[in-house]
């Protein structure tokens, strides 16, 4: 089905997920890191965690961006 013949609800839908996955997947690394940081006795595993959140959210922009492209 091409993006001409989707509902406008379920676009805006699609678009409005990207718009929350960003930022829920760079705060969810993020925190990973600060649990294990404080398991561990270690300082640096947090900034790891942050960059594979943030990596995350951009391997799903990207997803969705090709998916939409294709079509």
């Amino acid at each position: 089905m091409s993006d001409q013949n989707k509902n406008p609800w379920t676009l805006a839908g699609e678009y409005t997920t990207l718009a929350i996955v960003l930022p829920v997947s760079t705060a969810v690394g993020y925190f990973m890191g600060v649990g294990l940081d404080r398991l561990f006795g270690t300082h640096f595993l947090y900034i790891v965690f942050l960059l594979l959140g943030i990596a995350a959210g951009f391997v799903q922009l990207i997803r969705q961006i090709q998916k939409d492209t294709r079509g």
